[in-house]
């Protein structure tokens, strides 16, 4: 499913190369992004990847975006321009454009509420957390809200007897998997059907064979759940076993190419072909 069908930068490039977010895009002419049920947004460090997903998710006005303040405090952004040092990314945002798909009668498809800007930083964030005692308590409570349960019971389960039982069975579950693991239960547990999810690196923690394992989850999400991802990558597991269409931030044009045309895999292919002998014995 798409729901997000384009995307379009800003067109203004200021000439002052230090102020974000023009420092990742001065000196690129990219054409209008044309998404799939999955695509991908390859580009090495600094390439503009997370830049773009933050960008896409301050347009749509998405959960989970990054907020970014203007620099002055009090300071109304429209009393500068984009010249100015003080520059309001979230102003930059609102003057890209997009465009939704639409159903067979021609007309828009809403953006689903519960779509999310999910971060790495984020799930890292929340890999800590399950360790900290002093969160777990607030954990429970949020989540038993979130399942429909009235804010003043869940206080009261969270601060009970039976609130201390789950809190320590949650820790001893979670202290069974690795990062790696907790990952995919962090993102399989987010993720819900019908849906736009834009992901940074979801690899995070994740062994090759796990990437492969969340790659082909997502795959399955988008073909039968109705999922549409975008998602920043250089990983060449994800790039290879996702059905998807992938952009390269490399290029000045952000041209579409094939996984295997790409630097990053071709750098790891070209590592273990000049080592082809040592696997033989």
């Amino acid at each position: 499913m798409v729901y997000l069908k384009t995307y379009q930068l800003n067109e203004y490039r200021s000439r002052n190369r230090n102020l974000y977010p023009f420092n990742v895009l001065n000196g690129k002419e990219p054409e209008v992004f044309v998404f799939e049920p999955i695509t991908v947004l390859y580009g090495n460090n600094g390439s503009g990847k997370s830049t773009i997903l933050n960008l896409i998710a301050h347009t749509l006005n998405l959960k989970g975006k990054e907020r970014n303040e203007p620099k002055l405090p009090g300071m109304d952004p429209d009393e500068y321009g984009f010249d100015s040092q003080y520059i309001d990314f979230e102003k930059y945002a609102k003057l890209c454009e997009y465009g939704l798909e639409e159903d067979e009668f021609g007309r828009k498809i809403a953006m689903p509420e519960n779509s999310r800007y999910i971060k790495s930083e984020e799930i890292l964030y929340e890999i800590r957390k399950i360790q900290q005692d002093a969160i777990l308590k607030e954990g429970l409570m949020c989540n038993n809200i979130r399942k429909g349960m009235k804010i003043k019971d869940a206080k009261r389960l969270a601060n009970s007897e039976e609130g201390d039982v789950q809190i320590y069975r949650f820790k001893w579950s979670q202290n069974r998997y690795s990062n790696g693991e907790t990952t995919m239960q962090i993102l399989t547990e987010t993720i819900e059907p019908d849906n736009l999810y834009l992901l940074d690196e979801p690899e995070v923690s994740l062994s090759p064979q796990k990437q492969v394992e969340l790659a082909n989850e997502l795959n399955k999400l988008a073909r039968y759940l109705g999922v549409q991802f975008i998602i920043a990558t250089h990983s060449p597991f994800m790039l290879g076993m996702l059905e998807a269409k992938i952009y390269n931030l490399d290029t000045k044009n952000y041209e579409v190419q094939k996984w295997t045309e790409l630097e990053n895999v071709k750098y790891f292919y070209e590592f273990f072909k000049e080592r082809e002998k040592e696997f033989e014995g």
